[in-house]
C-alpha cells in the first residue's frame, strides 16, 4: 500500500474516531500490526489552535511514520490553513473528513454534508492539495442518502484534484452506522478511479477483512469500532491474510499487560485527572462480555485515583484466569 512517498507495512489502517484515535491509541494499534493510523479529526477553525485539546492532537512525539492527521471543516481557505498548521507540527499526510455523519458536524455543512455540494468539494480539495507539500487523502461515505449515492463522482473529482488515496465508509450519511455496509458501491468506486481505495465498514474479523478486500477490489481496509478494546485485531488480520491461518487469541496475561500499558500511556498523555476518565471507556471496551464485567465496570467508574483504577484492573484480570489462561466470557458460564 503506497500513499505518496510512504510505503505502508501492510494494508490495514486505523479509522479516525473522535475521542478514540488519540496518540496512545494510534501508537498501540501500530505496535499491534496496523500499517497506518489516522488521527481523530482536528477542526479547521484557527481560533482553536491555542487550546490544550488542539495542542494534544498535534502532538506526535514518538509516533511511527507515516503520521496522518484528519482535518474537518467547510471553508477551503480555513482547511488549507489547518493543513499547513498540522504539517508544521509533524503531519506527513493530511486527511480531509467528508464522512462524519454527526449532526453537529453536518449542521455546519462539514463532514458528510459536503457530499451534497460537489462544486465545493472540488474547491476544498484543490485548495488543500495546493497548500501543502505532503500527500492529501480523503474520507467519504457512499452518499448523502440512498437516493443520492455519488461516491463515484466524488472519487473522480478527488482524483482530478490530486487526492492520493480515498477511504470510503460503506454507508450513506442518512444510514449513520445502521444497516449493512455497501461493498458493491465501494467496488464501483474502485472501478471508477486509479487512486488507492480503502474500504471501511463492518470489518470485524480476519475472514471479513479478506472478504471485503476480495469483493471490493480495494487496496486496503480501514478498521474502527472493532478495534476498540481489541487492538490485536490488526495482527490477527495481517497474519490471516498472509497465511490463511488464525493466530491464537491473546491470553489473559497479555491482554492485562496491554491494557495496563495503554492506560498508563493515557495518564502520561492527558495527565492523571483527565487520563483516568479517558481510560474508563477503554477499560470498558477491553472487558466487555467478560464474566462479571458489568459489575466491575460500574464499580471502576466510581474510582477517582489512578492507583485505585490500576489495582481494580489487575484484580479483575486475576479473577478471569482459568486453567488454560484464556478469558472466560459470560455466555460460557450461562451455557
Amino acid at each position: 500500500m503506497q500513499i505518496g512517498p510512504y510505503t505502508l507495512k501492510n494494508n490495514l489502517i486505523v479509522a479516525p474516531m473522535a475521542g478514540v484515535t488519540d496518540r496512545p491509541f494510534r501508537m498501540l494499534c501500530k505496535r499491534m500490526g496496523a500499517g497506518m493510523a489516522v488521527s481523530e479529526m482536528v477542526a479547521s477553525n484557527s481560533l482553536l489552535y491555542g487550546s490544550e485539546k488542539t495542542k494534544r492532537r498535534a502532538n506526535h512525539a514518538g509516533e511511527v511514520d507515516p503520521i496522518s492527521v484528519q482535518i474537518v471543516g467547510a471553508d477551503p481557505k480555513m482547511l488549507a490553513q489547518a493543513a499547513r498548521y498540522n504539517v508544521d507540527n509533524g503531519a506527513q499526510i493530511i486527511d480531509i473528513n467528508m464522512g462524519c455523519p454527526a449532526k453537529k458536524i453536518c449542521n455546519v455543512m462539514a463532514g458528510s454534508a459536503l457530499m451534497q455540494n460537489e462544486k465545493l468539494v472540488a474547491e476544498i480539495l484543490q485548495t488543500v492539495v495546493g497548500a501543502v507539500n505532503v500527500p492529501v487523502t480523503l474520507k467519504i461515505r457512499t452518499g448523502w442518502d440512498k437516493q443520492n449515492r455519488n461516491a463515484a463522482n466524488i472519487a473522480r473529482i478527488a482524483e482530478a484534484c490530486g487526492i492520493q488515496a480515498l477511504a470510503i465508509h460503506g454507508r450513506t450519511r442518512a444510514c449513520a452506522y445502521t444497516g449493512e455496509a455497501e461493498y458493491d458501491t465501494i467496488r464501483a468506486v474502485k472501478d471508477a478511479v486509479n487512486i488507492p481505495i480503502i474500504a471501511n465498514g463492518d470489518i470485524t474479523s480476519p475472514e471479513k477483512a479478506r472478504h471485503v478486500l476480495q469483493h471490493t477490489g480495494a487496496d486496503a481496509v480501514m478498521i474502527g469500532r472493532a478495534a476498540q478494546g481489541r487492538p490485536w485485531l490488526f495482527r490477527e488480520i495481517d497474519y490471516f491474510l498472509q497465511t490463511g491461518v488464525h493466530l491464537l487469541s491473546p491470553q489473559v496475561a497479555e491482554i492485562h499487560a496491554v491494557l495496563i500499558a495503554h492506560i498508563a500511556d493515557l495518564y502520561d498523555f492527558y495527565g492523571e485527572h483527565t487520563g483516568l476518565r479517558v481510560a474508563r471507556k477503554h477499560i470498558s471496551w477491553y472487558t466487555k462480555g467478560l464474566a462479571g464485567s458489568a459489575v466491575f465496570r460500574h464499580r471502576m467508574n466510581q474510582l477517582e485515583s489512578v492507583e485505585e483504577q490500576m489495582l481494580a484492573v489487575t484484580e479483575f484480570f486475576e479473577e478471569q484466569k482459568t486453567g488454560s489462561d484464556r478469558l472466560l466470557y459470560a455466555e460460557e458460564i450461562a451455557a
